[in-house]
């Protein structure tokens, strides 16, 4: 069976037209062009906003034009993640998704089904023409992934609808009702390199094999963090071998945990067997320590081109000390609902060479005074090493609203179609929510989706039969409203 042969096929069909369509963050041209196709080739208006959000309006069923409007709300960007050996070109290439089962995945990429199954159903919905409904919206946000710059560039009035189904969560069957917020810690510096001592050669050193995944949803998971465990094994590595530090590279996403890092570093030409003795011990004691987490881990040491410079002693320690010393994954949990993360940081891209050190983390957090509080924390952590600290990107979380007429609605409707109650919860990740509900007082939000597993990472999958609970859900209720 092909994916677009799925059920239901209204959303499959349009889930595989997205994979065929390059969208990582930052790069949106292309898919900002077919959904603008898409809505004039089912007669629905559709435009673009000065933030490159796409936005749909299709007028209410004759008769229902005075039920509260809806705005179904999805995110184009995909996160660009893929093993470290992968050829594959997120800006050309198509997604090469497969069936497994009862999940749809993908070869060595992520699958974009964060948020591609929201942005498919809005299409499914969008298209059907025997559909009967209240006025209807479709909101689809651009560069979400990499900072929610759509949802912050989005204008009063854009959208009208009173109410938000925000179709980007990972459990079927689980309501959300809130979420976390966050903020970017950016910590740099700029230093003059040194040249390299004579009579030393130099190895590019690899850390790869480990899940990363999606900084929010699986920060409680204690996955592996490649700049973190790379920080250990470069510690060592000074201190046994007396290594000079050239290069480092950690990361690429910002809300993804860190699956690979290397370093380029030099050592005297007597403490080879040592150096790679050392990454074998700490790649054994790696795996050791993850065992039940992590599968897979790998440390190797290969000869490199001579580098011209490397950066000075006192600054390489500085720098390899503040990453140890970074707080990263859980801080702390919700004091009254203690199985939900409230405060955690990653410590997502680490970039040393030339002359300039950056480090970037994402901090969330439901707490608005806890979120400041681990930023400070991570700034004084940086600052004490040499570094210049600036946050950006802050929004502060979305405040639950337990009397939300919308969840009742969504609650009734799930037990009546599944026979069952829904569980109702806040997210440790950032949705658009917070942010769009500034702009439009008043709106009655929710968020709700299939179930995906490790977003932001490319063992990324979906289960195939929550799609389509998933959207009888939203049939049910873009048919009977939300009074």
């Amino acid at each position: 069976m092909k994916i677009e042969e799925l059920a239901p096929q209204c959303v499959w069909k349009n889930f595989y037209a997205l994979t065929q369509v390059p969208r990582p963050s930052g790069h949106l041209e292309k898919i900002q062009q077919f959904l603008l196709d898409f809505g004039k080739s089912i007669g629905v208006e559709t435009w673009k906003d000065n933030a490159g959000n796409i936005v749909m309006r299709k007028p209410a069923t004759p008769g229902l034009e005075k039920r509260k409007g809806l705005v179904l709300q999805a995110h184009m960007d995909m996160v660009p993640q893929k093993v470290a050996d992968s050829p594959h070109n997120f800006l050309t290439d198509p997604i090469p998704a497969y069936i497994d089962g009862d999940w749809v995945k993908t070869h060595g990429t992520t699958l974009g089904s964060d948020d591609g199954m929201g942005v498919a159903t809005i299409m499914a919905i969008m298209a059907d023409k025997k559909l009967k409904h209240g006025p209807l919206e479709g909101l689809i946000t651009a560069d979400e992934e990499t900072g929610m710059y759509g949802a912050f560039g989005l204008k009063a009035g854009t959208v009208q609808g009173k109410v938000l189904l925000n179709l980007d969560s990972e459990t079927e069957g689980e309501l959300y009702i809130g979420c976390a917020g966050g903020v970017d810690v950016t910590a740099t510096m700029q230093y003059m390199e040194i040249e390299p001592e004579e009579g030393r050669k130099a190895f590019r050193v690899t850390l790869k094999g480990l899940r990363g995944g999606h900084s929010g949803l699986e920060i409680c998971e204690g996955r592996g963090n490649a700049n973190k465990l790379m920080g250990r094994f470069m510690r060592e590595a000074v201190l046994q071998c007396g290594a000079g530090l050239s290069q480092w590279q950690g990361g690429n996403m910002r809300n993804a945990i860190p699956r690979d890092a290397f370093v380029v570093i030099t050592v005297d030409e007597n403490k080879e067997r040592k150096l790679k003795t050392l990454a074998k011990r700490c790649q054994t004691l790696f795996a050791e320590e993850l065992n039940t987490i992590e599968n897979g881990i790998t440390l190797t040491v290969d000869k490199c081109e001579f580098p011209e410079s490397e950066t000075p002693e006192e600054i390489r320690d500085n720098l390899i000390n503040a990453i140890l010393a970074c707080q990263n994954g859980v801080l702390r949990y919700i004091p009254t609902i203690p199985d939900t993360v409230e405060t955690s940081s990653n410590l997502s891209i680490v970039t040393i060479g030339e002359g300039k050190a950056e480090f970037s983390l994402l901090v969330r957090s439901s707490s608005d005074s806890m979120k400041m509080y681990q930023a400070v924390s991570l700034e004084s952590c940086f600052t004490m090493a040499g570094m210049k600290v600036d946050f950006s990107g802050a929004y502060s979380g979305w405040q639950p609203n337990v009397e939300s007429h919308v969840l009742a609605e969504m609650r009734k409707a799930y037990k009546k179609l599944f026979g069952k109650e829904p569980e109702v919860k806040v997210i440790h990740a950032g949705l658009e929510c917070g942010i769009i509900g500034a702009v439009n007082e008043g709106m009655d939000m929710i968020s709700f989706g299939p179930t995906l597993m490790s977003p932001h990472s490319p063992d990324e999958r979906v289960h195939i039969p929550s799609v389509q609970k998933f959207y009888d859900l939203i049939l049910h209720v873009v048919e009977d409203g939300v009074e």
